[in-house]
């Protein structure tokens, strides 16, 4: 029996038209690839990959080690700049107490001068008066604590800045105080509330939170005067908008000191009454 070379339609395979897709899905993968994929790996190549992940590693290592060695270093030098800070900052006090101390005897002599002229009650009143004014010596009196903060859990928005204090202690002066300290730093017209960084400074000092305001002026009025001063409408957006803590109260007596930085220099008696 013979067979002619052609094959009946019959006879074909029913998905002989698709013998292309069938090689693309059975042989995904281009020959090339599969002889590449299928030779050995050379050991070099995987002796030069070791090599580079160990000085990776001992690199990594050195880093690890040095900056262990040099934290000690570091919190020691940190620990050394704070003990000096301390001492220079005792210092200061110890000079400003001497500085109050010596106040204290100029003031005892002029009035002993004073009262050795003669009847010069009034100019001794003035005298005071005029040193009061000026911070030159400490007052006592009624008046008000203001005391001012950050916010809970303060953001950089929600924290008192030195234009805060400077919007407060203005308020004040303008509604009639008579006197003011901030944390028990006497002010004057020539005090400088600057801020530092993250710190707010009088006078070159840093100040500590949170800020305590004592203010002597009549407390009946000083309070509400200060409420509608252009101080206390900044206070009242602050507060209101960013979260800043306000107190305030009255007090029968404070006891502020001098402003050991001013000095009554020059007075002249006034020819007003």
């Amino acid at each position: 029996m013979t067979y002619s070379g052609r094959v009946s339609s019959s006879q074909r395979r029913p998905d002989a038209s698709m013998s292309l897709l069938r090689e693309i899905t059975e042989d995904a993968l281009d020959p090339d690839y599969a002889r590449a994929a299928a030779r050995p790996r050379r050991p070099r190549a995987r002796v030069l990959m070791l090599v580079a992940m160990l000085i990776a590693g001992a690199l990594f290592a050195v880093a690890a080690v040095q900056t262990t060695n040099t934290r000690p270093l570091i919190a020691a030098e940190r620990e050394e700049l704070i003990r000096h800070i301390e001492a220079a900052r005792g210092r200061q006090n110890e000079l400003q107490a001497d500085v109050e101390r010596v106040d204290a005897e100029v003031v005892r002599l002029q009035s002993e001068a004073i009262n050795q002229e003669g009847d010069l009650e009034d100019l001794r009143l003035e005298l005071e008066r005029l040193e009061a004014s000026a911070s030159g010596v400490a007052v006592r009196g009624p008046g008000v604590v203001l005391t001012v903060d950050d916010a809970p859990g303060a953001d950089v928005n929600q924290r008192v800045v030195d234009t805060d204090l400077q919007q407060l202690v203005n308020g004040l002066w303008v509604s009639g105080a008579e006197a003011i300290s901030i944390n028990g730093h006497r002010l004057s017209t020539l005090t400088a509330i600057r801020g530092a960084g993250e710190s707010i400074t009088v006078d070159y000092r840093s100040l500590t939170r949170p800020y305590v305001v004592e203010a002597i002026g009549d407390p009946n009025t000083l309070l509400a005067d200060f409420a509608e001063s252009s101080g206390g409408r900044w206070w009242d957006y602050v507060t209101q908008n960013f979260g800043l803590r306000f107190d305030s109260r009255t007090v029968e007596n404070l006891d502020l000191s001098a402003d050991p930085g001013q000095d009554l220099r020059h007075a002249q008696r006034s020819t007003t009454r």
